[in-house]
């Protein structure tokens, strides 16, 4: 597992606690490989989810440390959202 996905596991899990997170979401990393969001946590994985986030590993960085808004990323095209939109939005309000 690359750096930049232990640490994106790392402060992904701080961020959820304990809960972990209320559906599955997949995270890609351009160039660094998946993550997969779900009750259970966030762990290097990959599979199927029902939404899948794609970023480059500084967009994602800067939404981890909060520089970054998923919002406006999206919106520039710096993060790519494809399936649930809820699910997506679910996870902006934990990277808050």
């Amino acid at each position: 597992m690359s750096d930049v996905l232990a640490k994106a596991v790392e402060a992904l899990n701080e961020k959820m606690g304990s809960d972990g997170f209320d559906g599955i979401i997949k995270v890609e990393i351009e160039g660094e490989g998946c993550i997969m969001i779900d009750e259970n946590g966030a762990r290097a994985e990959d599979g199927d989810a029902d939404c899948t986030l794609t970023a480059d590993a500084e967009t994602f960085q800067g939404m981890l440390t909060g520089d970054v808004n998923p919002t406006s990323a999206f919106m520039s095209g710096g993060l790519k959202v494809d399936g649930d939109m809820s699910a997506a939005m679910k996870l902006g309000a934990v990277l808050s």
